[in-house]
């Protein structure tokens, strides 16, 4: 059997075709619409069509609060047109197939979780870096859902209680590859609509460019102390990174000497004795983890109706 499966992020759609072995066939991304959600459907289903012949239906990861069970979407998350609204159901009767939905960052939690870097673990988290931060939580070795599917939205995280008005104070601003090359910009005096990607900052600071280390360094920090809150909060063993950047070894291995540097800083303190700390991954499946937990969501399903 063969499934459509669709990563549906804030910037752009990947999408391939995939069987049950987790093999992708005919992969390939296109821009996500910014504009309205009959913009998303037309897109979804042009991409689909070419496919429909050969698969047994869609499955689907995107931003979001999203029910699972039912392909509700509360809150659209970096797709707010998608608020509301039954998005299952909608790409169902615009498709004619079956459809599953899941969030992102869950998706990415179950790959990781069934066969990836989390595997075997109690309590562990995945961190999706993106044009907002994907989240899912493992606690006992289960996806942790929540009663309204918020739990591991780490976007909404508010990282500073002094500022509670300002809505760049969170982890969807401060963590998020959006921000990072944001900054990048600022700190080099471009134009706030330069062209800038993930790829071209990372050759500045694989080259050791001071202006793009200096950012890095800073980015680190940031997505650092979530991971520490996240050891505190959790009791993690694992945190897994995700998202098109975390293919860069150089942002692996500057989180993890920033995230040890945090206790070391604290080093002298009685309160830090005992408190763990958690071995920071890259996941296995990379920037695929999205679309190889958006399949398990669709097989599990398909097996609960056989």
């Amino acid at each position: 059997m063969k499934v459509m499966v669709f990563d549906v992020g804030g910037t752009e759609i990947k999408y391939s075709v995939m069987d049950e072995q987790m093999n992708r066939f005919d992969a390939g991304s296109v821009p996500t619409p910014q504009d309205t959600q009959e913009h998303f459907l037309d897109t979804i289903y042009a991409l689909y069509a070419p496919h429909k012949d050969e698969v047994a239906g869609i499955a689907m990861a995107l931003p979001g609060f999203v029910d699972a069970n039912t392909g509700y979407v509360s809150n659209g998350g970096a797709l707010l047109y998608n608020t509301g609204t039954q998005v299952g159901q909608l790409v169902r009767e615009r498709c004619g197939c079956r459809v599953t939905l899941e969030n992102d960052g869950k998706a990415a939690a179950i790959a990781e979780l069934r066969a990836g870097a989390l595997q075997g673990c109690c309590n562990a988290a995945v961190f999706i870096i993106g044009t907002g931060v994907g989240g899912g939580i493992i606690a006992n070795g289960q996806l942790v859902r929540g009663v309204h599917f918020t739990a591991g939205e780490y976007s909404f995280v508010n990282t500073n209680a002094d500022e509670w008005e300002n809505a760049e104070k969170t982890m969807a601003c401060q963590c998020s590859t959006k921000y990072l090359l944001k900054w990048y910009r600022a700190r080099k005096g471009l134009p706030a609509d330069a062209p800038m990607n993930g790829k071209l900052f990372f050759d500045a600071a694989n080259a050791a460019e001071p202006e793009a280390l200096e950012v890095l360094e800073r980015f680190c920090k940031m997505v650092a102390v979530q991971i520490y809150n996240l050891t505190v909060l959790l009791d993690v063993e694992k945190v897994a990174i995700g998202g098109g950047i975390s293919k860069q070894p150089l942002l692996l291995d500057s989180l993890r000497r920033v995230y040890a540097g945090l206790f070391a800083s604290r080093g002298e303190s009685p309160y830090m004795i005992g408190l763990p700390r958690c071995e920071i991954v890259p996941c296995h499946f990379s920037s695929e983890a999205n679309q190889v937990g958006a399949l398990y969501t669709y097989l599990q399903a398909e097996s609960k109706t056989i």
